[in-house]
């Protein structure tokens, strides 16, 4: 009869009593069951500060990974949610570069009030002014007065207020009301106290702030106005503008026409701004005005600082993963030398390499696992919303925490993969050995 023999291809082969020999796939089932024992013996009788110390290292590292990056890229994205929110709504219309204003404004703004994907929109007139403070002060006419240049804002404060919620941003004095008559909100950036930044490119007022008498120059018309109140949005063309009732500004600029300068739409949620720019560009709209989603309007450098805080926040991570992986590595390293002439005795017994490597990837995989069970609790379960409602105040954005279900998915990938190979090769440095030597510890 036909001696027995081994089949490359896996099929089970049949031996002299007729019985069928195992498979290499038998096999394999049959070392993974024996690691699968061979690990919940070790984690039992393992040292309990031991383990907690290497779910901890994990546990810290998948932050590492995952909140690093997280913050640096919600610290811009924080500047544009501000951005969205207390400027440019969903959608803005500004004037062609040809022209100085919106051209048919009102029947841009009368058509999109019948749209039923626009919630609402505050409409603006904008124009170049220059502010002087401490102008009393003096001495000759020569003299040069503190002074700083500007866009000064026409706006309906309640329509506004609606649409951008600044209102909520002031840091000193009250909101502007409709009928209020000579007084303006001043952004934090042109004062001096809040930024203390004085050079020939940009001046900011000194000694100025809510109940201050200011001169403003607007279209070659000077005018004595009160500063009602200082807003701080954190948003360039909020903070760098002077605010006024519209009906005042119209007045200063000579503007009788109604034609405004912006147009500052907010869409119902869900809405797609995108398909509403479509339809008022069908509409015509787009040959006299500009149509800009918010994600179109902000400025380029945000991108790419969004994109340059990504990679470093990769970078980061990847040192942390370095770390975790030669943490387990050296831990299991040592559990295995340790433990070499126990291990030469399974081998002795009949225990196969292949079950001794897979116990130790195994015990690999649960620190692993569990240091990114805990640590996806805490991000998702608390850290996250926590940081949605109460924003780190960086200053210049609100950060958030930008955590996407992808990006730490391909993150938790790549730990359990170091993880796995800082298992797998010390685990095979000792079973490789001579199982003689190893029993009697050469």
């Amino acid at each position: 009869m036909e001696s027995p023999s081994n089949k490359p291809n896996g099929e089970r082969v049949i031996g002299h009593n007729g019985k069928a020999r195992h498979s290499w796939f038998d096999e394999f089932k049959t070392s993974l069951r024996v690691g699968f024992f061979l690990t919940l013996r070790d984690l039992r009788r393992a040292n309990i500060w031991t383990t907690i110390l290497i779910i901890f290292v994990m546990f810290i590292t998948f932050l590492n990974l995952v909140v690093i990056g997280g913050i640096l890229v919600g610290l811009i994205e924080g500047s544009v949610v501000a951005i969205n929110t207390r400027y440019s709504g969903d959608l803005i219309v500004s004037p062609l570069r040809s022209k100085t204003y919106i051209e048919n404004s009102q029947d841009l703004v009368k058509f999109a009030r019948g749209m039923p994907w626009v919630s609402d929109l505050t409409t603006r007139y904008i124009q170049g002014a220059k502010i002087e403070a401490n102008y009393k002060d003096k001495l000759r006419e020569t003299d040069i007065t503190d002074s700083a240049g500007s866009l000064v804002a026409g706006i309906d404060p309640v329509a506004e207020d609606r649409v951008t919620g600044i209102s909520k941003k002031l840091i000193e004095g009250e909101y502007l009301n409709v009928d209020d008559f000579d007084k303006i909100l001043i952004g934090a950036d042109l004062l001096f106290k809040y930024t203390p930044i004085d050079t020939p490119s940009f001046r900011t007022l000194e000694r100025v702030g809510a109940g201050t008498k200011v001169r403003l120059i607007v279209n070659g018309t000077t005018r004595e106005v009160i500063i009602k109140g200082v807003l701080k949005s954190k948003v360039g063309e909020v903070d760098q503008r002077i605010f006024m009732v519209d009906t005042q500004l119209r007045q200063l600029i000579g503007r009788s026409d109604y034609n405004v300068d912006e147009i500052a739409m907010r869409l119902k949620p869900g809405t797609d701004p995108l398909f509403v720019k479509k339809i008022l560009t069908e509409a015509g709209f787009a040959k006299v005005a500009k149509l800009q989603t918010s994600e179109e309007a902000q400025p380029k450098f945000l991108n790419d600082i969004k994109l340059t805080f990504a990679l470093l926040g990769n970078v980061i991570g990847t040192i942390g993963l370095a770390v975790a992986s030669i943490t387990i590595f050296i831990v299991i390293f040592v559990n295995a030398i340790t433990r070499r002439k126990f291990i030469g005795i399974m081998k002795g017994i009949g225990i196969t390499a292949t079950a001794i490597q897979f116990s130790y990837i195994l015990q690999a995989m649960f620190y692993g696992i569990l240091g990114i069970g805990l640590g996806s609790a805490f991000v998702f379960g608390f850290l996250q919303p926590f940081i949605a409602a109460h924003p780190i105040n960086f200053p210049f954005s609100d950060g958030i925490l930008v955590a996407t279900l992808g990006g730490t998915l391909w993150r938790v990938g790549l730990l359990l993969g170091a993880t796995i190979i800082a298992g797998y090769i010390p685990a095979r440095i000792v079973v490789r050995q001579n199982t003689l030597d190893a029993i009697l510890g050469r």
